[in-house]
C-alpha cells in the first residue's frame, strides 16, 4: 500500500499542486495532505467519521458508507478524532476497477465482516482477486444512504430495506415501536443526517435501480418501491440522478453495449 518516489500532482477542483513524499508516514493526526495512489484504494470507516475530498468535492464517509478512489486521483482526507480507517490496495494494472471516477458505495454486512477481518489478520496479504471482487461488486449508481445506529431507527431501517413499499409513516413506525414520532425524526437526522423521509426516498430509490435494468416498466417500479404515483417517482429520480428513469434505462444499455 506504500507509494513510491516524490510526485507532483494537481487537483483539478481546488487547482492547487504539491509534491508528495512517499510512504504512509506523512499522515498528520487530523488528516492526509494531497496525494495519489498508483493503486486503486478501497475505504471504510468503521468507526467515526471521515471527509475525503477529490477533484473539488467533499466525500463524507462512516460506518454505512465506503469510498473506492481509482488510481491516479489526486485526493486528500480529514479524520476525526476518534476515526478507525480500514484501507485496501489493489493494483492498478492487475485488477480493473469498474468506477472512473471517485465513488461512494452502501457496504454491505458481507463487505464489512469482510474488512474488519482483514485488518484483525496478522497474515501477510497479496492483492486478493476474490477480495477485489467482493468489494467492487455492487451498484455504482445507488445513492450514499448512512445507516441509524440506535435500536428503533435501526429497526425501522431494517424493515424498510426488506420492504421499501411499506407506507407507514414516522408517525406510525413510532407508535408500533412504543417512542414518539419526535424521538424517532430526531434519530434519523442526527444519525444519517437526512429527514426520515428523504432516507426513505433514497431507499427507494436505490432499490429501483436495479428493477428498471430488469426492464420493469417505470410506472410497475413506482409501484413496487412505494411510490404513491409514477410522476412522484420520475420526479424524485431525476432529482437525485439528475435525468429520468427512461433516460437512466437509455444510458444503462448504451454503457453495456
Amino acid at each position: 500500500m506504500a507509494e513510491s518516489g516524490l510526485r507532483s500532482v494537481r487537483d483539478e477542483g481546488s487547482r492547487v499542486d504539491a509534491v508528495i513524499a512517499a510512504g504512509d508516514d506523512f499522515i498528520a493526526e487530523g488528516g492526509h495532505p494531497l496525494h495519489v495512489h498508483d493503486f486503486h484504494q478501497f475505504l471504510h470507516v468503521p468507526v467515526g467519521r471521515i471527509v475525503v475530498t477529490a477533484l473539488g468535492r467533499d466525500y463524507e464517509l462512516s460506518a454505512s458508507v465506503a469510498l473506492w478512489i481509482p488510481a491516479g486521483i489526486a485526493h486528500s482526507a480529514r479524520f476525526g478524532a476518534d476515526s478507525v480507517i480500514a484501507a485496501e490496495a489493489f493494483d492498478a494494472e492487475g485488477f480493473e476497477l469498474p468506477y472512473q471516477d471517485v465513488t461512494t458505495i452502501n457496504i454491505t454486512d458481507a463487505q464489512r465482516r469482510l474488512v474488519l477481518g482483514r485488518m484483525r489478520s496478522t497474515v501477510a496479504r497479496d492483492d486478493d482477486p476474490e477480495v477485489f471482487a467482493a468489494l467492487s461488486a455492487g451498484h455504482r449508481n445507488c445513492l450514499p444512504l448512512p445507516q441509524p445506529t440506535s435500536h428503533t431507527a435501526g429497526a425501522v431501517a431494517r424493515e424498510l430495506a426488506r420492504t421499501p413499499s411499506d407506507p407507514r409513516t414516522a408517525t406510525e413506525w413510532a407508535e408500533n415501536l412504543y417512542t414518539s414520532s419526535t424521538s424517532l425524526r430526531r434519530a434519523f437526522r442526527a444519525e444519517t443526517g437526512m429527514a426520515f423521509s428523504e432516507w426513505r426516498t433514497r431507499l427507494r430509490l436505490n432499490h429501483s435501480l436495479s428493477l428498471l435494468e430488469q426492464g420493469q416498466l417505470v410506472s410497475t417500479v413506482a409501484a413496487r418501491v412505494g411510490f404513491v404515483s409514477t410522476n412522484g417517482y420520475i420526479l424524485a429520480f431525476r432529482r437525485h440522478f439528475g435525468q429520468t428513469p427512461g433516460a437512466y434505462v437509455r444510458s444503462s444499455l448504451d454503457r453495456s453495449a
